[in-house]
């Protein structure tokens, strides 16, 4: 699918068929385009468009070059959060030429989608190649602050189950401990992917603020903009490796709840051995069948010998609770 944005462009589908690109197009999107689409771009622009298969590069080569006086950068884009599906991520090709942007997709992140919306109320966000630029990366840059903050609010509410206030509430079943750890495991994978945005998006930007023309004439507002940019996104990866370390003390410290009570079961059962060994000695003593038993033709051994089992398991337990083992 082929649209085009800029002035006299409100977004609408260029067929593959089409003879040109309109001359006001200032961004060209290609989302999951055919081999007409392509050929068609790089016709009328003179641009080679990156396939799918060179955008899954991961090499910084692949992904951010210089060809012919046009800018190729590919970035990773966080998707499939709003869904409530498995986080996930995409690559989206940046081509960068004098007056015009061309974006190859093949998927459609929510940021894109918004600016999508944006651009088609507001025609001054596509006024110029760089404007669109630098709104689609502020647009993925404020999504992933967007996650950053569900992802905060997440762990406080995971510490809450965690650090419960009275010490009876943090004996949690099993049960719940397993779907404790699923959601510590679900925030991670969310937080890994948009880590991983992140720092795909600050190697984009350094390679932008590095390149030869954004040094030329007449882009002073842009590298103004991309140095702002830069700081927002240095700023969300030292924050997401913040988060980061909570959510693995938050693991540790679930799994430290595990380890508790698997112990206080274990001590149950060493202590009621203990309890329990003294009258088992006792009963074992008196059911030998010897003939000469001191106490055999006693009146009152029968009940002595209930009474010393009895004292044997009680005197051990009050030891234990005087001592606070138990």
């Amino acid at each position: 699918m082929l649209r085009t944005y800029g002035p006299g462009c409100d977004g609408s589908i260029v067929e593959a068929n089409s003879e040109k690109i309109p001359d006001g197009a200032t961004w060209i999107d290609l989302e999951e385009p055919t081999h007409e689409e392509e050929k068609l771009v790089e016709r009328c622009v003179g641009l080679n468009v990156p396939t799918e298969a060179e955008m899954a590069e991961i090499e910084p080569s692949s992904r951010l070059y210089e060809n012919n006086g046009a800018l190729y950068m590919t970035v990773s884009v966080l998707r499939g959060v709003e869904d409530g599906g498995l986080p996930a991520s995409t690559p989206i090709g940046f081509v960068l030429a004098k007056d015009r942007l061309v974006t190859v997709r093949y998927a459609t992140p929510k940021p894109i989608r918004k600016f999508e919306e944006h651009a088609r109320r507001d025609p001054e966000l596509v006024s110029d190649a760089q404007h669109v630029l630098i709104g689609m990366l502020d647009s993925i840059i404020d999504r992933l602050a967007d996650e950053l903050e569900k992802i905060g609010g997440e762990i406080e509410r995971l510490s809450s189950i965690v650090f419960q206030r009275h010490v009876d509430d943090r004996r949690i079943p099993a049960d719940k401990l397993t779907k404790l750890l699923t959601s510590i495991g679900q925030v991670q994978t969310l937080l890994a992917k948009v880590r991983y945005t992140a720092v795909s998006m600050s190697r984009m930007l350094s390679f932008l603020n590095g390149s030869k023309r954004l040094h030329e004439s007449g882009y002073e507002d842009f590298r103004h903009h991309l140095a702002s940019l830069t700081t927002d996104i240095t700023s969300l990866g030292e924050h997401a490796t913040f988060q980061s370390d909570n959510l693995q003390f938050l693991l540790d410290a679930s799994l430290g709840l595990i380890s508790i009570e698997q112990n206080a079961a274990m001590k149950l059962f060493s202590w009621a051995a203990v309890i329990f060994l003294p009258p088992t000695l006792i009963a074992g003593i008196y059911g030998m069948n010897f003939h000469h038993f001191p106490e055999l033709a006693w009146p009152w051994g029968y009940p002595m010998a209930l009474g010393l089992m009895l004292a044997s398991a009680i005197l051990p337990f009050l030891y234990f609770k005087w001592r606070r083992w138990i």
